[in-house]
C-alpha cells in the first residue's frame, strides 16, 4: 500500500499538471508531411484526419496522424468513420505506435475555417479529451510561399457560453468576451529526431540555389488576392444581414417598451378612478399580458464568426501583398544589375 505522504504528493503533482495551460503544439516532421500530402492531393476538396500523440504538461506532442476516408454525401459517414478510426488505432497500437487521440486536422480553402461546424466538432472532442487542438492547413496559402499551418482551439470562456447557448449582449459583457476571444492559436513547433536531422543534413546539396528557391520568387498572386477579396465581400454582406437582425430586434424592443408605458399609464389612471370609487386597485404587473412577454434577443455567435473570418481575410491579403512588394523590389534590383 502506498505511503499517504507519497499519495498526497502524486495527487498534488497531478492537479498541477491539469492546471497547466497549453503553451505549444510540438509536431513531428513526418506528421507535417503526411498532413500536407493528404490536403494537397485532394485540393480543392476539403479533407480531415486524426492526430495522435501525447499530452505532456504544457506541451501537446503530435507524433503521428492518419487521414479519414472520403465518401459520397449519401453514404453513412458517421458509423463507418467511427469504426474506421477504431480499427486504425487498434492497428497502430499493435505495432507500438502512439494511438492516443489529441485532436484532428483539416484542410481549408483561402482560410475559410471559422464556422459553426468547427465549433461543434470541438465540443464533441472536448467531451472525451480534456485538451485537443485542430491543425488547419491551407494549400492555397502555402502556394504563395508560406507554410499555412495553424493549431487552433476554443477558449474556455467561449465554451462555457456555447454549452449554455447564451450569446446575448448581457452575457458577453459579463464574460468580457469579444469576437477575438473565440479561437486561440497555439504556437507550433516542428521537431525531428537527431537521426532524421542528420539524414536531412546529409541530403543537402552543395548548390547555392535550387528550383525551390526560384519558386519562392513567383509574382502571380492576383488569383489569391482576388479570391480573398471576393470572400471578404461575401462576409461583409452576411455581416450586414446580421446587423439588420439586431436593428429589427431593437426597433421591436423600443415599440414594446412604448406600448408597455402606454398600458401602465392607462392602468394607473384606471386605478386612480377605482380608488376614488372605493374599489380595489388592479395590479399594474400582469404577466399574462403579451406586452410584457420578453422578446428573444438574436444570438451574436454568427456575427462573431463572420467578423473573425473577415479579420482572417484581411490578414491574408496584407501578408500576401507585403510579400509581393518585397519580391517586386527584389526582382527590380536583379533586373537593374
Amino acid at each position: 500500500m502506498a505511503n499517504p505522504a507519497v499519495r498526497s504528493f502524486l495527487q498534488a503533482v497531478t492537479k498541477e499538471e491539469v492546471a497547466l495551460p497549453l503553451r505549444v503544439v510540438q509536431i513531428e516532421g513526418m506528421a507535417v508531411l503526411k498532413i500536407i500530402k493528404h490536403c494537397k492531393e485532394f485540393s480543392p476538396a476539403l479533407v480531415t484526419g486524426q492526430l495522435l500523440g501525447l499530452d505532456v504538461g504544457s506541451v501537446l506532442e503530435v507524433t503521428n496522424c492518419f487521414p479519414f476516408p472520403t465518401r459520397e454525401e449519401d453514404e453513412e459517414i458517421e458509423t463507418d468513420g467511427a469504426s474506421y478510426q477504431l480499427e486504425m488505432m487498434r492497428c497502430l497500437r499493435e505495432v507500438n505506435v502512439d494511438n492516443n487521440t489529441v485532436g484532428w486536422y483539416q484542410s481549408t480553402l483561402f482560410g475559410s475555417f471559422q464556422t459553426v461546424e468547427l465549433i461543434e466538432t470541438f465540443m464533441n472532442y472536448q467531451e472525451n479529451i480534456r485538451r485537443c487542438v485542430c491543425i488547419i492547413y491551407d494549400p492555397s496559402r502555402s502556394n504563395q510561399g508560406a507554410l499555412a499551418l495553424k493549431a487552433m482551439r476554443l477558449s474556455d470562456s467561449f465554451m462555457d457560453l456555447y454549452r449554455n447557448n447564451n450569446f446575448t449582449g448581457e452575457k458577453l459583457r459579463e464574460k468580457h468576451l469579444t469576437w477575438v476571444d473565440i479561437f486561440e492559436e497555439i504556437p507550433i513547433k516542428v521537431s525531428n529526431s537527431a537521426l532524421i536531422s542528420a539524414f536531412m543534413t546529409d541530403l543537402e546539396t552543395d548548390a547555392p540555389v535550387t528550383q525551390c528557391d526560384f519558386d519562392r520568387l513567383q509574382l502571380s498572386t492576383n488569383t489569391f488576392v482576388e479570391r480573398n477579396v471576393e470572400f471578404m465581400i461575401e462576409c461583409m454582406e452576411d455581416l450586414t444581414m446580421e446587423q439588420q437582425k439586431f436593428q429589427y430586434y431593437y426597433r421591436n424592443l423600443s415599440r414594446q417598451q412604448a406600448q408597455q408605458q402606454s398600458w401602465l399609464q392607462k392602468r394607473r389612471t384606471e386605478n386612480m378612478a377605482r380608488k376614488a370609487a372605493g374599489e380595489e386597485p388592479l395590479p399594474e404587473d400582469d404577466p399574462a399580458n403579451p406586452l410584457f412577454k420578453p422578446l428573444p434577443e438574436p444570438s451574436r455567435l454568427d456575427s462573431f464568426l463572420i467578423t473573425n473570418q473577415i479579420s482572417n481575410y484581411c490578414n491574408q491579403i496584407n501578408g500576401v501583398v507585403g510579400q509581393s512588394l518585397s519580391k517586386l523590389y527584389l526582382t527590380k534590383a536583379l533586373h537593374e544589375n
